[in-house]
């Protein structure tokens, strides 16, 4: 049972069953059949397979399932059963579900009472949408017949769906023709639906219901449903291409007529082509659409859009100039842009994305405190040499330690397709760590894909691979891990064949790995490796003000996307906000900040409007006591009135004002200008 569900065993696109398929339905004997099927179980089938008295298209199935080991006695299939996996599922097919919404709605309304469900299936034969006889819905489930749902012939042998995902043609399997047990008082029948960009099986529409409701026009009817999903597909496809066309004319200043230009839909299908000779236009083709050994992007988000990009792009693709383009505030696309010399030779821009990347990766590190800029000045260096192949971010929860990895790869970057992948280790299971670190090839191990798949040193090779919570990597696979760093190469879970990899690697922790050493934990050799070089990132209550800048800035970054002003904060609620300890650092700030914007009704965030956690240290120590008509201070109102006070206490000291203040002297002149403040003023 090796064979991709998504090539298809014939070519044509639609084609109904062989009459001789149908004719023989109408003299199906379910006691011939049945026989038929305990012979293949007790292993008595003749040589000569055709000899079976059940149709060809079952015939082979049979065979297919009984060479694949499936369980002939299973009574139901595999089903995703967590909520919130089974809505993410549903989120993942967008197209599909939008495709199918109007047919499921027109066939719907006509299944009630009539003891039929029609289905909507993914490529990977996951039932995603239900509709149809209510009842018959319910019973179903008693074989897991609903969303979540998981039917390819792989797992649960001869059925409408998984039988239709295999062969790539309209099939109907009725009650004893099933495989499993379990499953042959059910009769379904089910049609692939082709994707119309380049033919590829992306799911199936299935009608079932108990053996009474056999027709065969079951099939027509779900193969005109299927093809009506293909029109709705066609139709989105084209009108999609024609809105990243002009988001893409909306950008084309920035261009010249002679640069070439390839744009790719969320999918990394290319859509367009111009100055861009034919054979690289195949090459690239061949590359999106190639076998599990060639690149293939990924589907494309807001989140982590440029990696997904570039992490797939060939090395002489480093030129490239990538676009992303939006489409009703959503990343829908992307413009590969290769610009072009007046004499038409290619200009490198790598070096100007590294520098531009790396402004980019500093500005989100919000702070001016001397420890922070130290471990960003640090970071920097790090990613302009090659000498540091691997370094530990050491830092508590919640201090960014992430967007110090990816500024050590954004200064580090030698091109546009440098990659950054990032890997927690606290979220992988123990028996899926070698999987994911090293990758697997086809049928590794059970549940392995048939294809296999890199791991997360393959795809992060030429750039950064972030392993955050490295303290979590269980003390087996570490020897593992140890040895990839060595040799710079690895094997996939399976696989004798070594594969080279050029890895940069950022494990960060927030456990002190000296004491986990200590205690067994951690292999001494692997923390020595990878701690040659070390950043910490300082917890936010050694930051001096750094606190009020980050409250500014989401303050302000919070007011923006919900197009409300500011908040305000009171003279006491800034006291409060200042004199707290931030146990959860910036995450914990921000989590604050964005609670504050959401229960704020008058826009003043007062005393009263803090978390217990933040006020009742307050009452621990003297403070002066205010006036209840106390003015309402803006953070830039905190900072001005906190460099008076400052300048004052130090006699007009700048260097130790900026001292007092945790701010380097250049930032403190930034703030007497921006303040319009006068060291002589006292």
């Amino acid at each position: 049972m090796n064979r991709d569900v998504n090539t298809p065993r014939h070519s044509a696109k639609g084609r109904l069953p062989a009459a001789g398929d149908v004719m023989l339905m109408s003299a199906y004997d379910e006691r011939v059949t049945m026989r038929a099927w305990e012979s293949l179980q007790e292993g008595r089938n003749p040589s000569n397979r055709s000899s079976l008295p059940v149709r060809s298209t079952i015939n082979d199935s049979w065979q297919r399932c009984a060479t694949g080991g499936i369980d002939a006695q299973r009574n139901e299939a595999p089903i995703e059963t967590d909520k919130d996996a089974v809505e993410a599922l549903a989120r993942s097919r967008p197209e599909l579900l939008a495709a199918a919404r109007r047919p499921f709605r027109a066939i719907g309304k006509l299944l009630d009472g009539t003891g039929a469900m029609l289905m909507l299936a993914d490529g990977e034969g996951v039932l995603i949408d239900v509709i149809g006889d209510k009842k018959t819905i319910s019973d179903g489930m008693d074989i897991h017949l609903g969303v979540g749902g998981k039917w390819t012939e792989d797992v649960v042998g001869t059925n409408g769906i998984g039988t239709a995902l295999w062969t790539g043609e309209p099939v109907f399997v009725h009650a004893a023709e099933h495989f499993c047990a379990g499953i042959k008082a059910w009769t379904c029948a089910g049609a692939p639906i082709r994707d119309p960009y380049d033919g590829k099986v992306i799911g199936v529409v299935d009608l079932s219901g108990y053996p009474d409701i056999f027709r065969p026009h079951n099939i027509a009817l779900v193969t005109a449903a299927a093809r009506e999903i293909e029109q709705a597909l066609a139709d989105a496809q084209n009108e999609e291409r024609t809105r990243l066309l002009e988001a893409f004319i909306a950008s084309a200043s920035r261009y010249r007529s002679n640069d070439g230009v390839m744009i790719i839909d969320r999918h990394g299908r290319a859509i367009y082509s111009s100055n861009v000779p034919a054979a690289e236009r195949k090459r690239f083709g061949d590359m999106i659409r190639g076998g599990p050994e060639s690149c293939r992007l990924p589907e494309l988000s807001n989140s982590g859009f440029l990696d997904s990009i570039v992490t797939t792009l060939p090395k002489d693709m480093q030129s490239c100039h990538i676009c992303p383009l939006e489409l009703d505030g959503d990343v829908r696309g992307a413009a590969f842009v290769f610009p072009k010399s007046d004499d038409g030779r290619t200009v490198a821009i790598g070096s100007r994305i590294a520098s531009q990347q790396v402004k980019d990766e500093s500005a989100l590190i919000i702070g001016e405190s001397p420890a922070l800029r130290a471990a960003v000045d640090i970071a920097c260096k790090i990613g302009e040499t090659e000498d540091v192949t691997s370094l530990l971010i050491e830092g508590e929860t919640g201090v960014g330690k992430e967007l110090f990895a990816r500024l050590i790869h954004a200064a580090s970057r030698k091109s546009a397709n440098s990659p950054f992948i990032a890997l927690n280790c606290g979220a992988v299971t123990k028996e899926l760590f070698g999987s994911e670190l090293f990758g697997h090839v086809g049928g590794a191990f059970t549940g392995a894909s048939r294809e296999g798949k890199p791991g997360v040193f393959e795809l992060a090779s030429g750039g950064v691979l972030s392993l955050d919570e490295i303290g979590e990597m269980p003390l087996d696979m570490q020897p593992f891990l140890l040895r990839v760093l060595e040799e710079r190469a690895v094997n996939r879970l399976g696989d004798s064949r070594l594969r080279p990899v050029d890895v940069r690697l950022v494990a960060s922790t927030n456990r002190d790995l000296k004491v986990e050493v200590a205690n067994g934990r951690f292999r001494k050799d692997l923390f020595y490796r990878i701690s040659t070089v070390s950043i910490c990132v300082p917890p936010l209550r050694d930051r001096g003000n750094d606190s009020l800048l980050l409250i500014e800035h989401f303050n302000r970054k919070l007011a923006d996307r919900r197009a409300s002003p500011p908040l305000r904060f009171s003279n006491q609620a800034l006291d409060a906000l200042l004199a707290y300890r931030w146990p959860g650092n910036v995450r914990e700030l921000r989590n604050l900040v964005e609670r504050l914007h959401l229960l704020s009704n008058t826009g003043l965030v007062g005393l009263e409007d803090l978390p217990s956690d933040v006020t009742e240290p307050t009452q621990d120590r003297a403070t002066p006591q205010t006036d209840a008509n106390d003015a309402v201070f803006s953070l830039e109102d905190a900072e001005r009135q906190a460099i008076r006070s400052a300048l004052r206490a130090e006699h007009g000291n700048l260097s130790k004002v900026a001292q007092r203040l945790g701010v380097s002297r250049p930032t403190l002149y930034r703030k007497l200008e921006q303040f319009g403040i006068k060291r002589g003023f006292i």
